[in-house]
């Protein structure tokens, strides 16, 4: 069983509270829909290490075919020798509850859904929790997703099959590059043998910076 923590008020940034807290009718409808969550979501991961090698076209991983381009993350992995490829879900059942939801209540299905994001989100950091016991003696960057900076969406599909993700963690990807279930995420970290110089998770790298809801308020997920 995968330990996992849903980040309530992360949730609740999500659905769009800004500058003032829900109230009580509110957050017993929030307390009442992640109740529910829990007794759907199906939490799964799964994860490889790879040795890395710099190529002209961007970071191979060894022994696959896989290259992961742009110069972001190619500055993200700077002085790592290798990476972990992860990829972890709430699973399918989280996406059958946000539907039956949506259907019975607009709101409901929101605050679900928001909550399902929040979801993926601590099985992720309890992964990356993971890998940081499992590599005491290395030095860990931040998780970096396809989509942030101008590491390609269209890597997906390729990350998945090097991952079996389908066969061990019951994800697909379609031809508009939409991972199914839809609340999962796919990321690289990179693993030094020597300490790593943290860089900024800026909006300016961020493919989502234009249409943004945190920015548009003056905020930044990272807050």
């Amino acid at each position: 069983m995968i330990d996992y923590k849903i980040n309530i008020d992360e949730a609740v940034r999500y659905m769009g509270y800004r500058g003032f807290t829900p109230g009580e009718q509110e957050k017993a409808l929030i307390l009442s829909c992640e109740k529910q969550l829990r007794e759907y979501i199906e939490p799964a991961w799964v994860y490889r290490a790879f040795p890395t090698e710099q190529t002209d076209e961007g970071i191979l991983l060894k022994g696959t075919t896989l290259t992961l381009t742009g110069e972001d993350i190619r500055s993200h992995l700077e002085g790592c020798g290798r990476c972990v490829l992860l990829c972890a879900t709430a699973g399918a059942k989280a996406d059958e509850l946000i539907r039956l939801k949506e259907k019975e209540d607009l709101v409901q299905g929101y605050i679900t859904d928001c909550l399902a994001s929040a979801a993926v989100e601590g099985v992720c950091d309890s992964l990356e929790a993971e890998l940081s016991k499992r590599l005491a003696d290395k030095y860990l960057t931040w998780r970096f997703s396809p989509g942030y900076g101008d590491l390609p969406l269209d890597l997906q599909p390729k990350i998945l099959a090097v991952l079996e993700a389908g066969k061990r963690a019951g994800v697909s990807c379609t031809g508009s590059l939409l991972m199914i279930p839809r609340k999962t995420v796919t990321a690289v970290i990179g693993i030094s043998d020597t300490p790593i110089v943290r860089k900024k998770q800026g909006c300016a790298a961020c493919s989502m910076k234009d249409r943004c809801t945190f920015r548009k308020a003056g905020e930044h997920c990272g807050s």
